[in-house]
Formats: structure tokens, C-alpha cells, sequence
């Protein structure tokens, strides 16, 4: 039997932690290791005491016709890397890793090529997080640096991601 990496086992936890998510259009999941010590974890949802989206039965962004990766200050979740950075003491985040999944509601599979939105790659810069590991597929990934976030800053006239 062959060993999985330790990338598909983080995002295999992100994964699991993205089916707590309670956005009905994409069920994302965080999870920040440091040193192979999972530090925080974190999904998509309402802000604490508000109703979710799953239990409204609409997604407010989707019902006003906004396009993917535009006007997220309208969307009612604190997404899954803002909830999984409140959760955890700054120092542990330090050079940690976030990895992240997603699953399309639409169709119960993975969600390929996603990224984190212009707030989250503020947070995520912020926090002192070095890499991010997105999942493509059960074994397949992408890794992003987060100096290149810095050094090719695509907040500059960008809409969306």
C-alpha cells in the first residue's frame, strides 16, 4: 500500500472540513499546518447567532445575479481561511501552510482551479501564512507562494479571480 503524501493528507482534512460549510453554492475548507501540527481549521458561514444560507435556502449573491469573484462584502459566510486565521494565535500561523478544498454543491464534486478571494489573500498575507495548497482533484493540487501574492499584487484593477 502506498503512503499519501502529506499534502493530500491535509487536504483530505480541509475537505472534511469544507462538508461543515453552510453555503449553498461552494462548500469550502481550511486547514493551517506549522511544522506538521494542524494549528486551526476553518469553513464557510454565517457569522455566529445569523442564519446560514443553508437554513435561509438562497444565497443572497447568487439571487442578485453577482458574478463569481466579485462583491464579496455581499456574501453572508465568513469564508474558510477568514475562519480558520480568527481561530488561531498569530505566532503559530507564522510560516504555516493553509490548505484548502472545495466542493461544488451544484454537482457534490471537487471544485478544480479555485482560489482565495482578494479579502482572504489580504488575511492570509497578514497573518504571515508562507504557502497555500489549493486541491484540484483527490490527488492533485496546487501550491501557491504567498511572496508572489506580495511581489505581483493582482488587487491592482483586477475584478474576480
Amino acid at each position: 500500500m502506498e503512503r499519501i503524501s502529506k499534502e493530500n493528507y491535509y487536504l483530505d482534512i480541509a475537505q472534511t472540513v469544507a462538508s461543515r460549510s453552510t453555503c449553498v453554492r461552494r462548500m469550502y475548507g481550511a486547514c493551517i499546518v506549522k511544522n506538521d501540527v494542524i494549528v486551526s481549521t476553518g469553513y464557510c458561514g454565517a457569522p455566529r447567532g445569523r442564519e446560514n444560507c443553508c437554513d435561509l435556502g438562497y444565497c443572497l449573491r447568487e439571487k442578485m445575479a453577482i458574478p463569481r469573484g466579485e462583491r464579496y462584502e455581499m456574501c453572508r459566510s465568513v469564508h474558510s481561511e477568514a475562519n480558520a486565521i480568527i481561530a488561531a494565535p498569530r505566532e503559530n500561523m507564522l510560516g504555516a501552510t493553509l490548505y484548502q478544498a472545495c466542493i461544488d454543491t451544484a454537482t457534490n464534486t471537487l471544485a478544480q482551479n479555485i482560489d482565495s478571494c482578494q479579502m482572504c489573500k489580504k488575511l492570509i498575507i497578514n497573518a504571515g501564512i508562507d504557502t497555500v495548497v489549493y486541491r484540484n482533484t483527490p490527488t492533485q493540487y496546487r501550491i501557491a507562494q504567498v511572496a508572489d501574492w506580495i511581489t505581483q499584487d493582482d488587487s491592482l484593477g483586477k475584478v474576480g479571480y
